[in-house]
């Protein structure tokens, strides 16, 4: 490029890609070189430029960069290359103009100055070539940035070119289509409208004969559909017309109209038949598309396939006509939608009815109980809440069991009843369900032939009458077909119908006589005070109750030396294989167990005891002391129970001759002796006692008054026949009786007696109204029946009476029966008025005072006297231990400790 006129012009194609370094920089135009030589330009005229070469070589560089243009934009290293070549051509024109400048100046006129300004020059031309190296190093490398980066922007642009131009000809495509298919639509509207113009137009002779049938065969099939669907109208019409006409004719008779009849048998059939409504819903829904069907394939051109299957979207779907074009199909697509609603809604109902009959079904308990070695409660009574608490108690030891409750009750108030219940079930499931068990299906419905324990409870009312649904119940369930794998524990009420009950149940029964054994233990407990306390221990599952089991190791040892070989328990007797398994309570030391012989212990459960090797016990040596006779007895009962008859057959038993019974109740005289013998008493055959009757209210104090109460040795207050239906009301009369009678009993106290009376009661003073009652107890004992639990607090904190839970008892009772059957013989012997049964001994029988002993030794030395010593209590608790540990061990006792035996009644 040259630095003429015409050059200082760039061009348009070639100086605005080259405009960044074909001009020399700024530090070289104001050098002073460069101004040197531009003023000898000018002073000479006879300078001659090189411009022929240097424009030669500028036009060959424009040539061959616009040839790179037009081949290749995107190469870097041809840029590259071309700007060196263009830059090298500026050095060469420079150094080309200070030559000539130099050489035109030699040819004219030499001077000394000019010598000098050389040297000048050679230094100057020195410093700019090395400004123009490093000039020339600076901007390849800039030129090399700008040449990548323009290459990456350039690529950038080229895609995003491609996708818009490939979006916008989409666009183009999907928008050319649309016409096509709008247009398309168009003519297909007009050949429709031309091809019914024709149809109309046209002759019956241009219709082809292939099309003839199928119209004629669609008409039949919406003729048909009409006809089908009027046909129960007009049969509806004629059922009438014939019930009216009939009613005409004879209007005499009592004849049942015939639409009557038809309605009644098609109740029936819904009724008895299990599937009819499901049943009559499906075939509606057939009848529906059938119909349907016919009557679309009748309106429109499809097939009846087509049409059938279309039906079928209709009623499944009410919004599938919407797409309906036409009146016809219109009017046959709303009706088959409408007919389907119908259809589902009617399902909808069948499908919530049943839903909730079944849930209905669970929430009453109807369902059935798949349970095995589970306990069966029939009846529902208030002993229930002590027998599930005794079972659970019972299953503890095996992880938790199962007990089923059966009774004529709702199950939602039965498990809201148990569930109120204050106990621990330690892992007992109690199920509820609502059934008779006089009805054999309700049974069947509790597994009741795969319950290892079946207890049938007595209700509360009248005993005769809940005897005789016990004994019907007894009698559903061995007719059971698949037959009782357990054993069936009967309450009864009355002890005169026990022998009719075992009689119909035969072996497979077991009775607990409720009012009996609270009776029995009553009088005990009157003639042994404390005695009610030792009971409860051991008919309850919660400390040591009886337990059989068989040991082969024991056989052929003789009593005396098994009675010593359980630390744990306390054998009691055995059970005689020899003898059909009758059990032998306190056996004679001599009996040796035989094989197949089972042992009788008092132990706290019955995987907690096995027998060990004999301990060492030091001889006992017998201490006899001889009892004191029986004293005579004066023994009061307030109250009147149905079978106080028996109750005074069994004191006339119990206590010595010249004792006296006073009998203190509501009920006349006269009758007192009528209802005495009809219960079976004879009074001219009782030996022991005299009977003394006295009538009045025991909850009257002025009745109370008139009699002699501190002269009573013992006094037992019954659950009263006329409130005994009630246990709330049972037991309030009860406790006003026993407040009344121990406060008549404080004031009757001489003042100097109770001022000697050192007994110590807790923090009642002995000043107090509860502190003169407590002394008063210390005179006399006072047996109360008490059937609600809650009233248990009441007389324990006050401990002024020594009472008897008559319902904790039975229903204690009624879970070992169930437990183990065996259980009610020694419970019945116990009970009963000969053989062996419990006592309270005191220590002057076994020991010297301060005597150091082992429970052992003392066990040997009772013995001596033919009893066992089961337990006993110090002086200075309240509590008797039953069955204790380390029984080996020696301690010293007193004289006012005493013992709890099993001995034969004296």
């Amino acid at each position: 490029m040259s630095f003429n006129s015409d050059a200082s012009s760039p061009s348009t194609s070639a100086a605005a890609t080259t405009r960044d370094w074909i001009f020399p920089s700024y530090s070289f135009i104001h050098s002073p070189q460069n101004v040197h030589r531009t003023a000898r330009r000018r002073r000479f005229s006879s300078y001659r430029h090189p411009t022929s070469q240097f424009n030669s070589a500028a036009a060959s560089f424009q040539q061959r960069a616009a040839g790179d243009d037009s081949k290749s934009v995107s190469s870097s290293i041809s840029k590259s290359r071309r700007r060196h070549f263009e830059f090298g051509n500026y050095e060469k024109s420079t150094r080309l103009l200070d030559d000539g400048l130099d050489g035109g100046g030699g040819e004219g006129i030499m001077s000394n100055d000019d010598a000098v300004s050389s040297e000048k020059y050679e230094l100057k031309e020195a410093k700019v070539t090395a400004t123009e190296k490093s000039f020339s190093g600076f901007l390849r490398g800039r030129l090399r940035v700008r040449c990548q980066l323009a290459f990456t922007v350039a690529i950038l642009i080229t895609v995003l070119s491609s996708l818009i131009h490939k979006n916008f000809s989409l666009h183009k495509e999907v928008t050319e289509l649309q016409d096509k298919i709008s247009k398309l639509n168009v003519s297909l509207k007009l050949c429709n409208l031309l091809d019914s113009i024709d149809i109309h137009n046209s002759s019956p002779e241009d219709i082809p004969v292939d099309e003839l049938p199928s119209k004629s065969l669609k008409i039949a099939a919406l003729a048909v559909s009409i006809m089908l669907l009027s046909l129960p109208f007009f049969f509806l019409k004629y059922v009438d017309y014939v019930s009216n006409s009939r009613r005409l004719l004879d209007n005499n008779t009592e004849e049942v109209s015939l639409n009557k009849q038809l309605a009644y048998r098609v109740d029936v059939f819904l009724s008895v038949t299990p599937y009819a409504k499901p049943l009559a819903l499906l075939v509606a829904t057939l009848l529906l598309i059938c119909l349907g069907g016919l009557a679309l394939y009748g309106v429109t051109d499809d097939s009846l396939a087509d049409s059938l299957w279309l039906s079928w979207t209709y009623v499944a779907d009410s919004g599938n006509h919407a797409n309906s074009e036409g009146i016809g199909p219109r009017l046959v697509s709303v009706s088959i939608s409408f007919g389907g609603m119908l259809i589902f809604a009617m399902m909808l109902g069948l499908v919530s009815d049943a839903i909730s009959e079944k849930f209905d079904s669970l929430r009453k308990g109807r369902s059935e109980v798949v349970e095995r070695n589970h306990t069966l409660i029939l009846g529902w009574s208030d002993k229930l809440g002590s027998l599930l608490n005794q079972l659970a108690i019972a299953n503890e030891s095996l992880g938790g069991g199962t007990v089923v409750v059966m009774a004529e009750r709702d199950k939602e108030e039965m498990e809201l009843d148990i569930a109120k219940m204050e106990f621990d079930f330690r892992g007992t499931s109690v199920i509820c369900r609502s059934g008779s068990p006089l009805i054999l299906a309700d049974l069947k419905k509790v597994s009741v032939s795969k319950a290892r324990a079946i207890i049938v409870l007595a209700e509360d009312g009248n005993a005769d009458q809940s005897d005789a649904r016990a004994l019907r119940t007894v009698l559903s369930l061995t007719g059971v077909k698949e037959g009782l794998r357990g054993h069936i524990v009967v309450e009864l009420s009355d002890l005169d119908n026990e022998v009719l009950v075992k009689l119909v149940g035969g072996e497979l029964v077991e009775t607990v006589v409720a009012h009996d054994v609270i009776g029995r233990l009553m009088i005990q407990c009157a003639r042994q005070p404390g005695l009610a306390q030792i009971w409860e221990d051991i008919l309850g599952f919660e400390n040591c109750e009886f337990y059989i089991k068989r040991w082969s190791q024991l056989d052929g040892m003789q009593f005396e030396d098994v009675l010593i070989s359980f630390p744990e328990a306390i054998p009691c007797g055995v059970k005689v294989a020899s003898r059909g398994g009758k059990i032998i309570l306190n056996p004679e030391d001599s009996y040796v167990l035989q094989e197949g012989d089972e042992v009788l212990v008092i132990a706290e459960d019955d995987d907690t005891y096995s027998p060990s090797d004999l301990p060492m016990v030091k001889d006992a040596t017998f201490v006899y002391i001889t009892r004191p006779a029986r004293k005579p007895q004066k023994i009061l009962l307030c109250g009147w129970r149905r079978d106080i008859d028996d109750m005074i057959v069994v004191l006339d038993a119990f206590l010595a001759d010249g004792s006296e019974l006073w009998m203190f109740n509501e009920v006349p005289e006269k009758e007192r002796e009528r209802k005495l013998t009809d219960g079976g008493l004879d009074i001219d055959r009782l030996v022991n006692i005299k009977l003394v009757n006295r009538e009045g209210n025991a909850v009257i104090r002025r009745h109370l008054e008139s009699l002699p109460l501190e002269s009573f040795d013992s006094i037992l207050i019954l659950a009263d026949e006329s409130v005994e239906d009630s246990a709330i009301q049972a037991d309030s009369r009860s406790l006003a009786t026993l407040l009344l009678i121990r406060d008549i009993q404080a004031k009757r106290l001489p003042y100097r007696e109770a001022l000697v009376s050192q007994v110590h009661r807790g923090s009642f003073s002995q000043g107090s109204w509860i502190g003169e009652m407590q002394q008063a107890s210390d005179k006399s004992v006072i047996i109360s029946e008490i059937l609600d639990p809650r009233t248990k607090n009441l007389l324990s904190m006050s401990k002024i009476s020594d009472y008897v839970l008559s319902n904790e008892l039975v229903s204690m009772a009624l879970a070992m029966v169930a437990e183990d059957r065996q259980i009610n013989d020694v419970l019945e012997e116990l009970f009963a008025e000969e053989g062996n049964e419990l006592h309270i001994r005191g220590a002057d029988l076994y020991l010297h005072e301060g005597e150091e002993l082992s429970f052992y030794e003392i066990l040997l030395r009772a013995r001596q006297r033919r009893e066992i010593v089961i337990g006993y209590r110090l002086a200075d608790t309240e509590k008797a231990v039953i069955n204790p540990s380390a029984k080996n061990e020696r301690r010293k006792w007193s004289l006012k400790d005493v013992f709890v035996v099993i001995a034969e009644k004296e």
